[in-house]
Protein backbone atom coordinates (compact mmCIF):
# COMPACT_ATOMS: atom_id res chain seq x y z
CA UNK A 1 0.00 0.00 0.00
CA UNK A 2 3.00 2.27 -0.28
CA UNK A 3 2.45 5.48 -2.24
CA UNK A 4 -1.27 5.41 -1.45
CA UNK A 5 -3.11 8.37 0.02
CA UNK A 6 -5.06 7.78 3.22
CA UNK A 7 -7.56 10.41 4.32
CA UNK A 8 -8.67 10.97 7.91
CA UNK A 9 -11.67 13.15 8.72
CA UNK A 10 -11.30 14.85 12.09
CA UNK A 11 -8.29 16.36 13.88
CA UNK A 12 -9.28 15.40 17.38
CA UNK A 13 -7.00 13.15 19.38
CA UNK A 14 -8.35 9.91 17.86
CA UNK A 15 -8.08 11.14 14.27
CA UNK A 16 -4.59 12.52 14.79
CA UNK A 17 -3.40 9.39 16.60
CA UNK A 18 -4.71 7.32 13.70
CA UNK A 19 -3.04 9.50 11.08
CA UNK A 20 0.22 9.32 13.03
CA UNK A 21 0.02 5.54 13.35
CA UNK A 22 -0.50 5.10 9.61
CA UNK A 23 2.36 7.46 8.77
CA UNK A 24 4.67 5.51 11.08
CA UNK A 25 3.44 2.06 10.07
CA UNK A 26 3.61 2.61 6.31
CA UNK A 27 6.41 4.98 5.26
CA UNK A 28 5.66 6.25 1.78
CA UNK A 29 1.91 6.40 2.41
CA UNK A 30 0.62 9.97 2.19
CA UNK A 31 -1.73 10.88 5.01
CA UNK A 32 -4.13 13.83 4.83
CA UNK A 33 -6.24 14.89 7.82
CA UNK A 34 -9.33 16.97 7.02
CA UNK A 35 -10.50 19.30 9.80
CA UNK A 36 -13.28 21.87 9.63
CA UNK A 37 -11.82 24.10 12.36
CA UNK A 38 -8.81 26.39 12.05
CA UNK A 39 -6.84 24.47 14.67
CA UNK A 40 -6.64 20.89 15.90
CA UNK A 41 -8.44 19.40 18.93
CA UNK A 42 -11.09 22.10 19.21
CA UNK A 43 -13.96 19.96 20.44
CA UNK A 44 -14.06 16.88 22.69
CA UNK A 45 -10.27 16.76 23.03
CA UNK A 46 -10.04 20.40 24.13
CA UNK A 47 -12.86 19.97 26.66
CA UNK A 48 -11.60 16.70 28.10
CA UNK A 49 -11.01 16.43 31.86
CA UNK A 50 -7.44 15.21 31.28
CA UNK A 51 -7.82 11.88 33.11
CA UNK A 52 -5.81 8.88 31.90
CA UNK A 53 -8.17 6.06 32.86
CA UNK A 54 -6.65 2.82 34.15
CA UNK A 55 -9.45 0.53 32.88
CA UNK A 56 -11.53 0.11 36.04
CA UNK A 57 -15.02 0.47 34.59
CA UNK A 58 -15.14 -1.41 31.32
CA UNK A 59 -16.57 -4.84 30.54
CA UNK A 60 -13.71 -7.36 30.32
CA UNK A 61 -13.13 -8.41 26.72
CA UNK A 62 -14.82 -5.30 25.30
CA UNK A 63 -13.01 -2.98 22.94
CA UNK A 64 -13.08 -0.30 25.64
CA UNK A 65 -11.34 -2.56 28.13
CA UNK A 66 -8.76 -3.95 25.73
CA UNK A 67 -7.88 -0.66 24.07
CA UNK A 68 -7.91 1.39 27.28
CA UNK A 69 -5.41 -0.91 29.01
CA UNK A 70 -3.18 -0.98 25.93
CA UNK A 71 -3.60 2.76 25.40
CA UNK A 72 -2.44 3.68 28.90
CA UNK A 73 0.98 2.11 28.39
CA UNK A 74 1.39 3.68 24.95
CA UNK A 75 0.32 7.11 26.16
CA UNK A 76 2.54 7.02 29.24
CA UNK A 77 5.59 6.16 27.15
CA UNK A 78 4.73 8.82 24.55
CA UNK A 79 4.31 11.55 27.16
CA UNK A 80 7.59 10.60 28.81
CA UNK A 81 9.42 10.63 25.48
CA UNK A 82 7.96 14.01 24.50
CA UNK A 83 8.20 15.54 27.98
CA UNK A 84 4.47 16.11 28.08
CA UNK A 85 2.59 16.22 31.40
CA UNK A 86 1.79 12.80 32.86
CA UNK A 87 1.17 12.73 36.59
CA UNK A 88 0.05 9.56 38.36
CA UNK A 89 -1.96 11.25 41.12
CA UNK A 90 -4.16 8.21 41.76
CA UNK A 91 -7.91 7.72 42.00
CA UNK A 92 -10.33 6.77 44.76
CA UNK A 93 -13.68 5.28 43.71
CA UNK A 94 -15.68 5.91 46.86
CA UNK A 95 -18.75 4.19 48.28
CA UNK A 96 -20.54 6.63 50.57
CA UNK A 97 -23.39 4.30 51.50
CA UNK A 98 -23.52 0.65 52.53
CA UNK A 99 -25.85 -0.18 49.64
CA UNK A 100 -23.07 0.80 47.20
CA UNK A 101 -20.65 -1.84 48.51
CA UNK A 102 -22.02 -4.59 46.28
CA UNK A 103 -21.53 -2.44 43.18
CA UNK A 104 -18.05 -1.53 44.39
CA UNK A 105 -17.19 -5.21 44.78
CA UNK A 106 -18.43 -5.92 41.24
CA UNK A 107 -16.33 -3.03 39.99
CA UNK A 108 -13.29 -4.44 41.78
CA UNK A 109 -13.77 -7.83 40.10
CA UNK A 110 -14.17 -6.15 36.71
CA UNK A 111 -11.05 -4.03 37.20
CA UNK A 112 -8.97 -7.02 38.28
CA UNK A 113 -10.10 -8.90 35.16
CA UNK A 114 -8.87 -5.89 33.18
CA UNK A 115 -5.48 -6.12 34.94
CA UNK A 116 -5.66 -2.62 36.41
CA UNK A 117 -2.26 -2.27 38.12
CA UNK A 118 -1.93 -2.03 41.90
CA UNK A 119 -5.67 -1.67 42.47
CA UNK A 120 -6.77 -2.38 46.04
CA UNK A 121 -9.76 -2.07 48.34
CA UNK A 122 -9.38 0.43 51.17
CA UNK A 123 -11.29 0.99 54.40
CA UNK A 124 -12.77 4.18 55.79
CA UNK A 125 -9.57 4.81 57.74
CA UNK A 126 -7.36 4.19 54.69
CA UNK A 127 -9.45 6.62 52.64
CA UNK A 128 -8.49 9.34 55.13
CA UNK A 129 -4.82 8.44 54.78
CA UNK A 130 -5.00 8.89 51.02
CA UNK A 131 -7.50 11.77 50.95
CA UNK A 132 -7.73 13.35 54.42
CA UNK A 133 -10.81 15.40 53.52
CA UNK A 134 -12.79 12.71 51.68
CA UNK A 135 -15.91 10.97 52.94
CA UNK A 136 -16.98 7.39 52.33
CA UNK A 137 -17.27 4.01 54.04
CA UNK A 138 -14.94 2.13 51.65
CA UNK A 139 -13.23 2.69 48.31
CA UNK A 140 -11.11 1.30 45.53
CA UNK A 141 -7.70 2.92 45.16
CA UNK A 142 -6.00 3.03 41.76
CA UNK A 143 -2.60 4.66 42.41
CA UNK A 144 -1.54 4.51 38.74
CA UNK A 145 -4.46 6.54 37.39
CA UNK A 146 -2.98 9.72 35.90
CA UNK A 147 -3.75 13.12 34.44
CA UNK A 148 -2.29 14.70 31.31
CA UNK A 149 -2.84 17.54 28.83
CA UNK A 150 -4.72 15.99 25.92
CA UNK A 151 -4.71 19.06 23.65
CA UNK A 152 -0.89 19.15 24.00
CA UNK A 153 -0.75 15.44 23.13
CA UNK A 154 -2.96 16.05 20.09
CA UNK A 155 -0.74 18.89 18.90
CA UNK A 156 2.28 16.60 19.23
CA UNK A 157 0.49 13.95 17.16
CA UNK A 158 -0.24 16.57 14.48
CA UNK A 159 3.44 17.51 14.39
CA UNK A 160 4.36 13.84 14.02
CA UNK A 161 2.02 13.60 11.02
CA UNK A 162 3.67 16.63 9.41
CA UNK A 163 7.15 15.33 10.20
CA UNK A 164 6.21 12.06 8.50
CA UNK A 165 5.30 13.83 5.27
CA UNK A 166 1.57 14.05 5.95
CA UNK A 167 -0.72 17.06 6.05
CA UNK A 168 -3.31 18.39 8.47
CA UNK A 169 -5.63 20.43 6.27
CA UNK A 170 -7.45 22.93 8.48
CA UNK A 171 -10.56 24.87 7.52
CA UNK A 172 -11.79 21.93 5.43
CA UNK A 173 -15.36 21.03 6.45
CA UNK A 174 -16.25 17.84 4.60
CA UNK A 175 -19.45 18.34 2.58
CA UNK A 176 -19.45 15.17 0.48
CA UNK A 177 -17.80 11.77 0.28
CA UNK A 178 -18.05 10.04 -3.09
CA UNK A 179 -16.82 6.62 -4.10
CA UNK A 180 -14.97 6.81 -7.42
CA UNK A 181 -13.13 4.08 -9.38
CA UNK A 182 -10.23 2.91 -7.23
CA UNK A 183 -10.75 5.43 -4.45
CA UNK A 184 -12.81 8.07 -2.69
CA UNK A 185 -13.32 11.74 -3.38
CA UNK A 186 -13.57 14.01 -0.35
CA UNK A 187 -15.03 17.46 -1.00
CA UNK A 188 -15.35 20.72 0.89
CA UNK A 189 -17.53 22.92 -1.27
CA UNK A 190 -15.84 23.06 -4.67
CA UNK A 191 -12.50 21.76 -3.41
CA UNK A 192 -11.98 18.03 -3.97
CA UNK A 193 -9.26 15.65 -2.80
CA UNK A 194 -8.95 12.05 -3.99
CA UNK A 195 -7.78 9.42 -1.48
CA UNK A 196 -7.39 5.68 -1.75
CA UNK A 197 -8.92 4.95 1.65
CA UNK A 198 -10.77 7.09 4.18
CA UNK A 199 -11.08 6.95 7.96
CA UNK A 200 -13.84 8.89 9.70
CA UNK A 201 -13.05 10.18 13.20
CA UNK A 202 -15.54 13.02 13.31
CA UNK A 203 -16.56 12.87 16.99
CA UNK A 204 -19.68 14.94 17.58
CA UNK A 205 -20.38 14.91 13.84
CA UNK A 206 -19.63 11.21 13.36
CA UNK A 207 -23.17 10.20 12.38
CA UNK A 208 -23.48 13.11 9.94
CA UNK A 209 -20.17 12.41 8.23
CA UNK A 210 -20.87 8.65 8.21
CA UNK A 211 -24.13 9.44 6.42
CA UNK A 212 -22.16 11.24 3.70
CA UNK A 213 -20.19 8.01 3.28
CA UNK A 214 -23.37 5.89 3.00
CA UNK A 215 -22.82 4.09 6.29
CA UNK A 216 -25.87 2.77 8.17
CA UNK A 217 -28.05 5.30 10.00
CA UNK A 218 -27.45 3.90 13.49
CA UNK A 219 -26.15 4.71 15.96
CA UNK A 220 -27.01 8.40 16.10
CA UNK A 221 -25.09 10.94 18.16
CA UNK A 222 -26.92 12.50 21.08
CA UNK A 223 -24.95 15.44 22.55
CA UNK A 224 -24.73 15.58 26.33
CA UNK A 225 -23.20 18.71 27.82
CA UNK A 226 -21.06 18.14 30.89
CA UNK A 227 -20.71 21.24 33.06
CA UNK A 228 -17.99 21.78 35.66
CA UNK A 229 -17.47 23.79 38.79
CA UNK A 230 -13.99 24.90 39.85
CA UNK A 231 -12.72 24.83 43.41
CA UNK A 232 -11.61 28.25 44.57
CA UNK A 233 -7.80 28.42 44.90
CA UNK A 234 -7.89 28.44 48.72
CA UNK A 235 -9.84 25.14 48.68
CA UNK A 236 -7.71 23.16 46.24
CA UNK A 237 -5.71 21.62 49.07
CA UNK A 238 -8.80 19.64 50.07
CA UNK A 239 -8.30 17.28 47.11
CA UNK A 240 -5.02 15.51 46.41
CA UNK A 241 -6.00 13.06 43.69
CA UNK A 242 -9.06 11.99 41.72
CA UNK A 243 -12.17 11.28 43.82
CA UNK A 244 -14.97 9.46 42.00
CA UNK A 245 -18.31 7.92 42.99
CA UNK A 246 -19.19 4.27 42.43
CA UNK A 247 -20.93 4.55 39.03
CA UNK A 248 -24.46 3.42 38.29
CA UNK A 249 -24.10 0.59 35.72
CA UNK A 250 -27.31 1.68 33.96
CA UNK A 251 -25.57 4.77 32.58
CA UNK A 252 -22.33 5.35 30.62
CA UNK A 253 -21.61 8.47 32.72
CA UNK A 254 -19.39 8.26 35.79
CA UNK A 255 -21.16 10.85 37.95
CA UNK A 256 -19.91 14.08 39.51
CA UNK A 257 -16.31 13.74 40.70
CA UNK A 258 -13.26 15.79 41.75
CA UNK A 259 -10.52 16.16 39.16
CA UNK A 260 -7.20 17.94 39.72
CA UNK A 261 -5.79 19.31 36.45
CA UNK A 262 -2.19 19.62 35.30
CA UNK A 263 -2.47 23.42 35.59
CA UNK A 264 -3.19 23.12 39.34
CA UNK A 265 -6.92 23.78 39.18
CA UNK A 266 -9.49 21.30 40.54
CA UNK A 267 -12.72 20.61 38.69
CA UNK A 268 -15.94 19.31 40.21
CA UNK A 269 -18.26 17.58 37.77
CA UNK A 270 -19.44 16.97 35.20
CA UNK A 271 -23.18 16.60 35.16
CA UNK A 272 -24.82 15.28 31.98
CA UNK A 273 -27.58 17.36 30.39
CA UNK A 274 -28.98 16.98 26.90
CA UNK A 275 -27.43 19.73 24.76
CA UNK A 276 -29.57 21.58 22.24
CA UNK A 277 -26.77 21.54 19.66
CA UNK A 278 -24.02 19.06 18.88
CA UNK A 279 -21.50 21.74 19.72
CA UNK A 280 -23.63 23.22 22.49
CA UNK A 281 -20.97 24.16 25.02
CA UNK A 282 -23.24 26.92 26.35
CA UNK A 283 -26.89 26.62 27.40
CA UNK A 284 -27.75 29.41 24.99
CA UNK A 285 -26.41 27.51 21.98
CA UNK A 286 -29.34 26.04 20.06
CA UNK A 287 -29.20 24.40 16.63
CA UNK A 288 -32.64 23.97 15.00
CA UNK A 289 -31.15 21.41 12.61
CA UNK A 290 -29.71 19.33 15.43
CA UNK A 291 -32.94 19.60 17.43
CA UNK A 292 -35.04 18.45 14.48
CA UNK A 293 -32.71 15.48 13.95
CA UNK A 294 -33.05 14.55 17.65
CA UNK A 295 -36.84 14.85 17.55
CA UNK A 296 -37.13 12.77 14.38
CA UNK A 297 -35.12 9.84 15.74
CA UNK A 298 -37.19 7.17 17.56
CA UNK A 299 -34.28 6.33 19.86
CA UNK A 300 -34.44 9.81 21.40
CA UNK A 301 -37.98 9.33 22.68
CA UNK A 302 -37.30 5.79 23.87
CA UNK A 303 -34.27 7.02 25.79
CA UNK A 304 -36.31 9.87 27.30
CA UNK A 305 -39.02 7.44 28.42
CA UNK A 306 -36.40 5.38 30.27
CA UNK A 307 -34.34 8.17 31.82
CA UNK A 308 -36.55 11.25 32.20
CA UNK A 309 -36.22 11.32 36.00
CA UNK A 310 -32.44 11.35 35.75
CA UNK A 311 -32.68 14.05 33.10
CA UNK A 312 -34.72 16.32 35.38
CA UNK A 313 -32.22 15.86 38.21
CA UNK A 314 -29.29 16.70 35.93
CA UNK A 315 -31.01 19.84 34.60
CA UNK A 316 -31.72 20.96 38.17
CA UNK A 317 -27.99 20.81 38.85
CA UNK A 318 -27.30 22.76 35.67
CA UNK A 319 -29.26 25.77 36.92
CA UNK A 320 -28.61 25.48 40.67
CA UNK A 321 -25.14 25.41 42.19
CA UNK A 322 -26.64 24.08 45.43
CA UNK A 323 -28.23 21.15 43.59
CA UNK A 324 -25.03 20.53 41.65
CA UNK A 325 -22.94 20.41 44.81
CA UNK A 326 -25.37 18.27 46.80
CA UNK A 327 -23.92 15.01 45.47
CA UNK A 328 -20.35 16.30 45.33
CA UNK A 329 -20.44 17.19 49.00
CA UNK A 330 -20.90 13.56 49.98
CA UNK A 331 -17.41 12.79 48.68
CA UNK A 332 -15.57 15.82 50.06
CA UNK A 333 -17.85 17.10 52.85
CA UNK A 334 -15.84 20.27 53.50
CA UNK A 335 -16.60 21.58 50.00
CA UNK A 336 -19.81 23.56 49.66
CA UNK A 337 -21.57 26.06 47.44
CA UNK A 338 -19.38 28.96 48.55
CA UNK A 339 -16.19 27.08 47.70
CA UNK A 340 -16.75 26.77 43.94
CA UNK A 341 -17.26 28.94 40.87
CA UNK A 342 -18.69 28.01 37.51
CA UNK A 343 -16.12 26.43 35.21
CA UNK A 344 -16.18 25.29 31.63
CA UNK A 345 -18.20 22.64 29.83
CA UNK A 346 -17.67 19.89 27.31
CA UNK A 347 -20.03 17.96 25.07
CA UNK A 348 -19.95 14.17 24.96
CA UNK A 349 -20.79 12.51 21.64
CA UNK A 350 -23.03 9.77 23.05
CA UNK A 351 -24.13 7.18 20.51
CA UNK A 352 -27.74 6.04 20.74
CA UNK A 353 -29.37 3.05 19.07
CA UNK A 354 -32.89 3.12 17.61
CA UNK A 355 -34.26 1.17 20.59
CA UNK A 356 -33.14 3.91 22.99
CA UNK A 357 -30.05 2.09 24.24
CA UNK A 358 -27.08 4.30 25.13
CA UNK A 359 -24.16 2.62 23.34
CA UNK A 360 -21.40 1.90 25.82
CA UNK A 361 -18.58 0.25 23.86
CA UNK A 362 -16.51 1.66 21.03
CA UNK A 363 -18.20 1.01 17.70
CA UNK A 364 -16.27 1.01 14.43
CA UNK A 365 -17.80 0.21 11.03
CA UNK A 366 -16.14 -0.87 7.79
CA UNK A 367 -17.82 0.24 4.54
CA UNK A 368 -15.68 -0.80 1.58
CA UNK A 369 -12.66 1.49 1.55
CA UNK A 370 -14.09 3.59 4.40
CA UNK A 371 -13.58 2.96 8.13
CA UNK A 372 -16.07 4.86 10.31
CA UNK A 373 -15.57 5.41 14.03
CA UNK A 374 -19.20 5.69 15.10
CA UNK A 375 -18.81 5.69 18.88
CA UNK A 376 -15.64 6.63 20.75
CA UNK A 377 -16.55 8.22 24.10
CA UNK A 378 -14.42 8.16 27.23
CA UNK A 379 -11.88 6.58 27.56
CA UNK A 380 -11.16 7.34 23.89
CA UNK A 381 -8.49 9.93 24.72
CA UNK A 382 -6.73 7.47 27.02
CA UNK A 383 -7.06 4.74 24.40
CA UNK A 384 -6.33 6.94 21.37
CA UNK A 385 -3.01 5.34 20.41
CA UNK A 386 -4.45 1.84 20.84
CA UNK A 387 -7.55 2.80 18.84
CA UNK A 388 -5.15 4.00 16.15
CA UNK A 389 -3.43 0.61 16.12
CA UNK A 390 -6.81 -1.11 15.89
CA UNK A 391 -7.93 1.05 12.97
CA UNK A 392 -4.62 0.71 11.14
CA UNK A 393 -4.93 -3.06 11.40
CA UNK A 394 -8.39 -2.81 9.81
CA UNK A 395 -7.14 -0.57 7.01
CA UNK A 396 -4.00 -2.51 6.18
CA UNK A 397 -4.99 -6.07 7.05
CA UNK A 398 -8.59 -6.20 5.92
CA UNK A 399 -10.85 -8.14 8.25
CA UNK A 400 -8.21 -8.41 11.01
CA UNK A 401 -8.72 -5.65 13.55
CA UNK A 402 -12.27 -4.70 12.54
CA UNK A 403 -13.96 -6.07 15.69
CA UNK A 404 -16.56 -3.56 16.82
CA UNK A 405 -17.97 -3.23 20.28
CA UNK A 406 -21.59 -4.08 20.88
Amino acid sequence: MADETIGVVGAGIVGLATAREIALRRPGTRVVVFEKEQEVSRHQTAHNSGVVHAGIYYTPGSLKADLCVRGVSLLREYCQDRRLPYDEIGKLVVAVRADELGRMENLYTRAKNNHVPELRKVSREEIREIEPHAGGVAALHSPRTAITDYPAVARAFAQDVADGGGEVRLGFPVTSVTTVPGGIEVASGQERVRVDRLILCAGLQSDTVAGLAQDKQEPRIIPFRGEYMLLKPDKRHLVRGLVYPVPDPRYPFLGVHFTPRVDGSVEVGPNAVLALAKEGYRRSRVSPRDLLALAAYPGTWRMAAQHWRTGIREYRGSFSTAAFMKDAGRYVPEVGVRDVVRGGAGVRAQALDRDGTLVDDFRIHQVGRITAVRNAPSPAATASMAIAEHIAAAVFDGSRGTRSGA
